[in-house]
């Protein structure tokens, strides 16, 4: 099974085809060989000129190594030997493809990194690739990101040709996501682990792909509490990317709130609150860019913090930020951003003194907070929760706000004191937690503050 990935320019172009080379970080005039989990992978170049330049990507996996010394589920020996998986482009093609260019999918290119972030002109051609459906598939599944498809068919094995003009780090996790998809099996064992490299390859597509809910099922071999935690955290992905279109000018809500410097505040007085309480562990979920991060490992008392987001591209700013790629191996151990939703559990959020949610909730669906209540205080049950949100009744005083409206267009819902004090309560209540309330921000007589805090304490922890 192969890959053919060709790059062309026109002679007026202000580049060169042969800078596929560059971009593939693999020698046109070389052969490149590696062995991978997946196979043999060989990659070589057969067409090389300044208008045209062509790479191949083969893939040779050996039949009786992926059963031997293996108890796989089957149909006996012979439908273990005899099959088509070692001959078809699969998921052995996509673990080949991670391997062999990480870096290309990462978008770097040591030598042309302006080139690895310009769109241009490619065709792949992929065979042959086994196709679970109709023909149509094919073109529901890369129509929708641009790509021209031609498919030569024999029986259920096709040999498929798409063009587009587009990123070549885009393109190669379009691929990476897609063969299985079209195969609809993987060969490896799908967990958890799975979501996370699936919303990583789709960052800035999956999300808006008209048959998201198709490539997530069958990326995840039909399990369906994975599909829908997948679902799940491209949705908050996506509330946290329109967040962050709106910079570098200050969000809706900034813009309201920055006379009062009410963002800053609140995450002064929330790092406030765990110095206080003298906590060594903190799970900031929806970290953002690391804003309350950046405050807490000043803490010396604090020896770990876990940053926790839906977004790739948003965890990508927080490390950036943070400058954790420049952190030592002290600082390292210190601090962790991961990827995950809100609304689901997480075994890797138990164990810690103290989690925060700084402006969160309010970006949460009404009927999905209870899934939030049950993973945080049911199952994770840190000693202490420190919430904030709006105080909707303050949104009068601020000039140019409209009555009704809310402060952030991705606002789900804004609460009152009464509201969000009734809500924290039946909380505490239900799961063994006593809770306190404060305002946030200046305080008008009549409206409260701001903002208004929860602080949640695990009754009987010390």
């Amino acid at each position: 099974m192969q890959i053919e990935i060709t790059l062309t320019a026109l002679p007026s172009a202000e580049y060169s085809a042969t800078d596929l080379g560059f971009l593939l970080h693999k020698h046109p005039d070389h052969l490149h060989t590696r062995g991978t989990s997946a196979g043999d992978v060989t990659i070589f170049f057969t067409e090389k000129s300044q208008e045209r330049t062509t790479a191949v990507l083969h893939l040779d996996v050996d039949p009786v190594g992926l059963v031997r010394g293996k108890n796989q589920q089957s149909d006996g020996l012979l439908a273990q030997y005899v099959n088509d998986r070692p001959y078809v482009a699969s998921s052995f093609l996509s673990v080949a493809l991670a391997r062999a260019f990480a870096q290309s999918m990462a978008g770097k290119s040591k030598d042309r990194q302006a080139l690895a972030d310009q769109a241009l002109p490619f065709e792949v051609r992929i065979v042959p690739l086994a196709l679970s459906g109709d023909l149509d598939l094919v073109e529901r599944l890369f129509a929708p990101l641009g790509y021209t498809v031609t498919v030569q068919e024999d029986d259920y094995v096709v040999a498929l040709q798409v063009r587009a003009t587009i990123r070549l780090a885009d393109m190669l996790n379009h691929l990476y996501v897609l063969i299985p998809v079209l195969d609809n099996f993987k060969h490896y064992y799908v967990s958890e682990e799975e979501i996370d490299k699936l919303l990583a390859k789709g960052e800035g597509w999956l999300a808006d792909h008209p048959d998201k809910e198709l490539i997530t099922r069958r990326a995840l071999k039909h399990r369906r509490s994975l599909m829908n935690l997948a679902l799940a955290r491209l949705e908050e992905g996506m509330t946290r990317e329109n967040e962050d279109e709106e910079t570098p000018k200050l969000k809706p809500e900034e813009q309201l709130e920055q006379p009062l410097r009410l963002h800053a505040l609140r995450l002064d007085t929330v790092a406030e609150v765990l110095k206080q309480n003298k906590v060594s562990s903190v799970l900031d979920l929806g970290c953002g860019e690391g804003k309350l991060i950046a405050r807490l490992i000043k803490e010396r008392g604090i020896d770990r913090i876990v940053g926790v987001d839906p977004s790739v591209r948003t965890l990508e700013a927080a490390h950036r930020k943070l400058r954790l790629h420049q952190a030592g191996d002290a600082m390292a151990s210190r601090i962790s951003l991961q990827m995950g939703s809100l609304t689901y559990g997480d075994r890797r959020w138990q164990g810690f003194d103290a989690a925060t949610l700084v402006e969160v909730i309010e970006h949460i669906e009404p009927h999905r907070l209870s899934a939030l209540v049950l993973s945080l205080f049911a199952d994770a049950r840190p000693k202490i929760v420190v919430m904030t949100t709006p105080n909707r009744e303050y949104n009068a005083l601020f000039e140019g706000l409209k009555d009704g409206k809310l402060r952030h267009p991705d606002h789900r819902f804004e609460w009152t004191r009464a509201e969000f004090e009734s809500w924290a309560t039946g909380v505490a209540e239900e799961h063994g937690y006593s809770v306190s309330f404060a305002p946030v921000g200046p305080v008008d007589d009549t409206r409260g503050g701001p903002s208004q805090m929860a602080i949640f304490n695990q009754e009987g922890a010390q």
